[in-house]
């Protein structure tokens, strides 16, 4: 198991520490920037990566920086200048601050070191200003681990221990590790050779190569940073100048709709940015449906959104009503009367609702006849064609900060815990919060509760405090059953208990909404966005109104047609037919309760992704 913050194991999308480490460098990012942008200023930040620049750029993308320099793209011989260019332009802009983030191994392409210092003189020589240098060091590699460094290494953990138990003597070494959000068994010596090989790539100047040996994923994220941290050009008003076309600019509205998720503002800032690069006139809409129908819509330009990368909440509001089949003809009125060519819904299980209800109503209605996107965006994480929304994982981690602090305050005493986590009738948040903070037992909608279930837990939890247990952690997703409510487990293991230990309740409520967006929110909001305007820009280009949900899935970006999303829904229960995480269900009992077996050959949701290498090709 390769515990890195580096991330630098070829082969694996993301080592053991790297997403903790980058929750550390994206806090100090987002804490720096309030100052800067109030002295009006820039900094110059140093991240860890001595031969992997993936802390650094994905702290760029994350924390909406002006400029990167990464290990495996050396900057050309004339850096300095691109760089200040690229400061003042975005200054120019409206900017009130600027940002440079620096990888410690970064180099230029003689292999001379740049260091953070080296970066603010350049900056003090060309722009004459003052730059402060923030050096995080070891900072990134302390703090609590974020919740999928602790989930995922935990089934790391069940699946290495097993791998040791079954291989047959003389086996190949092999290493465990996540690949495209599955478990995959990688032969040792091969992967440490190529890992090996990416700093001897960077000095044969094979730069392409070593970028591709990070995997395509870095690569298009080297692409859309150059992108979003440009600000747009102004139109030309040279009068010499002749347009290349008299057709106005295609208007693209974005419209938030279902509950808010955290990372909204990030997907609707990328959109602006990204969708002015399409040469779209992008336009915000207000309150979600009912704001398009009173009319609440406007223009965006990047000034408006260029400071919402790390905003929680959703600037542009969002509802949760779902169009009615009244009100249909008022919202193709108000689309003609916008003139907008296409939708960009970003939103929860309502706003997926929302867009299949105006195209199944396009032979009545024309004006619904226009291109439409859906980018998941719920903590719920319930939502077809993705295995993760956008919100999802800043919710599970604020689920794990507050159960962390209810173990705390149970540590003095012999207590039970029984604490309700959101998700409604999906049991992603519930089962991946037990999973990172040890809970004995979690209680999920797709299983229910039963009398005799809940008989052999209290058995099972009396037997513990009596063994010597002093905490034990109950999980209950919210709507896991309509009777057997949170009060209702406390007061039957308190009953069963006969004074033995304490029960307390928590309902985490809607603090697992709140707080700024994590770094993989804000990372896969643009990577969605940044798909979804391609798909928009094709649909416009070809004049056909294709409509799709887009989403991540065994981490390849993917869509689907709306016109068939019935077909991937549970829809009495609001959640997609297929869940990949329920196979991770027994590793709850195995770790907590060291209980069961984590048989993942036999879990079809999961045994598909333990297995070997070849495996990434289905």
């Amino acid at each position: 198991l390769v515990g890195s913050i580096d991330n630098d194991l070829v082969g694996a999308d993301m080592t053991i520490g790297t997403d903790s480490a980058l929750h550390r460098i994206l806090e100090a990012i987002d804490d720096i920037s309030s100052t800067a942008a109030s002295h009006q200023r820039t900094f110059v930040v140093e991240v860890m990566g001595r031969h992997c620049g993936y802390l650094a750029l994905m702290a760029a993308v994350a924390g909406g920086c002006d400029y990167v320099l990464v290990p495996e793209l050396p900057p050309g011989k004339d850096w300095e200048e691109d760089m200040c260019s690229k400061l003042k332009a975005g200054r120019e802009a409206g900017r009130r601050e600027s940002m440079v983030i620096v990888a410690e191994g970064a180099t230029d392409r003689e292999g001379n070191r740049i260091t953070a210092d080296d970066v603010r003189q350049v900056i003090a020589d060309k722009l004459g200003e003052a730059a402060r240098v923030t050096i995080l060091g070891h900072v990134q590699r302390g703090g609590r681990p974020s919740a999928y460094d602790r989930w995922m290494s935990t089934l790391l953990g069940c699946a290495a221990a097993r791998e040791v138990v079954s291989m047959e003597p003389g086996s190949e070494p092999v290493i465990i590790a996540e690949r495209h959000n599955r478990i995959r068994r990688l032969p040792m010596m091969e992967q440490i050779a190529a890992t090996r090989a990416v700093k001897d790539l960077v000095a044969a100047h094979d730069y392409l190569g070593a970028i591709q040996a990070r995997g395509a994923s870095f690569g298009s994220m080297l692409e859309l940073f150059e992108t979003m941290s440009t600000p747009p050009a102004e139109p030309s008003t040279n009068a010499d100048s002749t347009p290349s076309s008299t057709a106005r600019p295609k208007r693209v509205a974005i419209i938030h709709a279902g509950g808010l998720a955290p990372g909204m503002n990030t997907a609707a800032r990328a959109a602006v940015r990204l969708g002015i690069d399409h040469d779209f006139t992008m336009l915000g809409v207000y309150g979600g449906f009912p704001g398009l129908l009173d009319g609440d819509v406007h223009e965006l330009t990047w000034a408006d959104v260029e400071g919402w990368v790390g905003d929680g909440g959703a600037q542009l509001g969002t509802r949760r009503e779902v169009p009615t089949i009244e009100q249909l003809y008022a919202l193709g009125r108000a689309i003609e009367l916008h003139e907008i060519d296409a939708l960009l819904v970003i939103g929860g299980y309502n706003a997926y609702l929302s867009a299949f209800r105006l195209v199944t109503e396009r032979d009545r209605y024309p004006a619904f006849q226009i291109p439409i996107v859906c980018v998941p965006a719920s903590i719920d994480n319930n939502l077809p064609g993705s295995e993760l929304s956008i919100g999802t994982d800043t919710a599970l981690n604020n689920a794990v900060v507050a159960l962390d602090s209810i173990k705390l305050s149970a540590a003095a005493s012999h207590r039970c815990f029984v604490a309700e986590v959101m998700g409604r009738k999906c049991g992603y948040l519930s089962l991946m919060s037990g999973l990172a903070t040890g809970a004995e037992k979690v209680y999920l909608n797709e299983e229910g509760i039963t009398l005799k279930g809940l008989a052999a837990d209290s058995e099972r939890m009396v037997e513990s405090f009596r063994s010597g247990r002093s905490l034990y952690l109950v999980i209950r997703n919210e709507r896991a059953s309509v009777n057997y409510t949170t009060d209702v487990l406390a007061h039957i293991f308190a009953e069963e208990g006969k004074g033995l230990y304490d029960v307390r309740e928590a309902i985490l409520g809607h603090q697992q909404q709140g707080g700024s967006p994590t770094a993989f929110d804000r990372i896969m909001a643009t990577k969605l966005v940044a798909y979804s305007l391609e798909l928009l820009a094709g649909a416009l280009k070809r004049g056909e109104p294709t409509a799709s949900y887009v989403g991540l899935v065994g981490g390849k970006v993917s869509n689907h047609p709306l016109d068939r999303m019935n077909d991937d829904l549970d829809r009495d229960n609001r959640r997609p037919r297929y869940q990949w995480w329920l196979g991770l269900r027994p590793a709850v009992a195995l770790v907590s309760q060291n209980s069961g077996t984590l048989a993942l050959e036999d879990v079809p949701d999961f045994g598909e992704a333990v297995d070997d290498a070849a495996g990434d090709q289905r």
